[in-house]
């Protein structure tokens, strides 16, 4: 089966190898028969409703986040429509950022957001850099742990009932107070989260995949599991690094 990716500005957003991320999706989806399709999606083309089982989108610095954020809100209308019809979404560190309501940078200025995620950024004085430990129930009475690399100023505050990604084990998550990282609506994830993400966690890759799946099946479907002794090395390797630093701080 096709599965048809739209890459939100891989020529801006694009630290910490998140582009990376797609290769391991590319690689798990040949490994099971399937081919990814990845579309560039940048300043002046569209969101096609329908046309993408999956929206990416990875990480910037403010001066990248300054120069998409207005095409990315002018993209709103086509990344709701998207989620609404089913296409999953996964966005990391700005471009989770850039996914909530607004994000205000160090100096005081304020980037429009396009409010998929409910929450809010504001930038503070220090950064908050390390691996970084989360417990996930993406799926109900299912906790399994993610492990990552963080390093963002931004303070995100999510709304009252707003659902997180995960729990934070070891780390500092979205604002270093409240013990919650990310963020989810139904298959729309994001996250501070890079490394990048998905050849540690091979397990959320699976579940990323699933979802863009679901997208043309109308459900997810459940992968074969694959030999993954490399990918949980590597995330044994990182988890033990985060639980070192301690709790959240």
């Amino acid at each position: 089966m096709k599965i048809v990716v739209g890459h939100l500005y891989p020529d801006y957003l694009n630290i910490y190898a998140d582009r990376g991320n797609i290769a391991v999706l590319a690689r798990r989806a040949a490994w099971r028969g399937h081919e990814l399709e990845v579309h560039t999606v940048s300043v002046g083309d569209p969101v096609e409703p329908g046309a993408h089982d999956l929206l990416y989108v990875g990480g910037g610095q403010d001066r990248e986040q300054a120069l998409v954020a207005e095409d990315l809100v002018a993209k709103s209308d086509g990344v709701r429509a998207a989620v609404d019809g089913g296409a999953a979404l996964l966005a990391v560190c700005g471009g989770y950022q850039l996914m909530g309501r607004s994000y205000r940078d160090f100096h005081g200025g304020d980037l429009p957001g396009i409010g998929l995620f409910p929450l809010e950024t504001v930038a503070g004085e220090t950064r908050m850099i390390g691996d970084v430990l989360l417990e996930c129930e993406l799926e109900p009475g299912v906790v399994r742990t993610l492990a990552g690399f963080e390093n963002h100023a931004g303070r995100t505050r999510l709304d009252a009932g707003a659902e997180a990604l995960g729990r934070v084990v070891a780390g500092f998550g979205n604002d270093g107070d409240s013990g919650f990282e990310g963020c989810r609506v139904g298959r729309a994830v994001g996250t501070y989260l890079h490394g990048p993400l998905l050849p540690r966690n091979p397990w959320f890759a699976d579940w990323v995949l699933a979802q863009a799946l679901a997208h043309r099946l109308g459900e997810a479907p459940v992968l074969d599991p694959l030999g993954d002794e490399l990918e949980q090395q590597a995330h044994a390797v990182s988890a033990l690094r985060a639980r070192s630093r301690g709790g959240k701080r």
